[in-house]
């Protein structure tokens, strides 16, 4: 019975992280930084991560952005951006280049840049 219980405590382990990377990971984005720039569609500061739509170039990209809590952390909430603001991003595309889709770092609205994943290192420099 002890083997089992820890066979279950390991699994349960190795479980939980795995989980959380499928959530929270960064494995659909590409490994180099880019840029995007356009006009904001819509914008949501909802939970479990902010979320906008970027018109660029005629095309519309879905964008995640950090968890409201953090976002906030660097001053970037409600009031720091609406639809139809022009906003430069800073952060990864998704590997599949036939989706529209791209995760944010650095977000450039009204002059000011907001840093939303304060705790990646980061090699492209923001707009800001």
């Amino acid at each position: 019975m002890i083997t089992h219980a820890r066979l279950l405590a390991a699994t349960l382990a190795l479980a939980a992280p795995v989980a959380a990377a499928a959530h929270h990971g960064w494995a659909w984005t590409e490994d180099e930084e880019s840029r995007l720039a356009g006009t904001i569609q819509s914008i949501s500061f909802g939970n479990p991560h902010m979320h906008l739509q970027l018109l660029s170039e005629g095309k519309t990209w879905e964008v995640d952005l950090s968890p409201p809590i953090v976002a906030q952390r660097s001053g970037f909430g409600p009031d720091a951006a609406k639809a139809g603001d022009a906003a430069v991003l800073t952060g990864h595309r998704a590997r599949d280049r036939d989706v529209r889709g791209f995760k944010a770092e650095t977000i450039t609205v009204n002059g000011k840049t907001y840093d939303v994943y304060p705790q990646r290192d980061k090699t492209l420099k923001s707009a800001g």
